[in-house]
């Protein structure tokens, strides 16, 4: 019998809050019985020893930010050598916090790691973790404070990766 695949799932993050989507993302795999680890996009992963490769980024004025585009451009000269799938983590407020369409830079990402999925999450702002600019920033636009992340939805596209890599049809479980 052949072992599960074993799956990187890294995310750019500003304040913390994209690579916890990132963890749950990993723990959902693991869950499934899919091998799988969470880590910085910072901090440079190696993609070697993994059979597919879940990135996300935190997004700022319509952008991801600079580790994940740059993990995307120095492991991805060739798309298509193994799975991908991205999120973008940003949106807040309620009832609905997705803005219009994908963040600006996407569309070029996903072609680059021919990416299967996008998911765009809602994101968190806490006051106390921003900097001075950023809590002008988030005054300006109104942006409600909270944490708006749908636990549920991060769940559900790990399930769908995990029967994805399982072959399944695509049939969660």
């Amino acid at each position: 019998m052949a072992s599960p695949p074993t799956v990187l799932v890294t995310a750019a993050t500003k304040h913390g809050a994209t690579l916890e989507i990132a963890e749950a993302i990993a723990a959902g795999l693991v869950r499934r019985g899919i091998a799988a680890q969470a880590k910085d996009a910072a901090v440079a992963p190696d993609l070697d020893g993994f059979d597919a490769v879940v990135i996300g980024s935190a997004v700022y004025a319509g952008h991801w930010l600079a580790p994940a585009r740059e993990l995307v451009d120095r492991h991805f000269p060739d798309a298509g050598e193994r799975p991908v799938w991205l999120f973008s983590s940003g949106p807040v407020g309620e009832p609905e916090p997705k803005p219009e369409g994908d963040p600006v830079d996407v569309a070029a990402l996903a072609e680059k790691t021919a990416a299967r999925d996008h998911r765009v999450f809602a994101g968190r702002i806490d006051r106390e973790r921003l900097g001075f600019a950023e809590r002008a920033i988030v005054r300006a636009l109104r942006a409600p404070e909270g944490d708006f992340r749908d636990w549920a939805a991060v769940d559900a596209f790990a399930a769908e990766i995990a029967a994805a890599l399982r072959g399944d049809g695509g049939r969660p479980r």
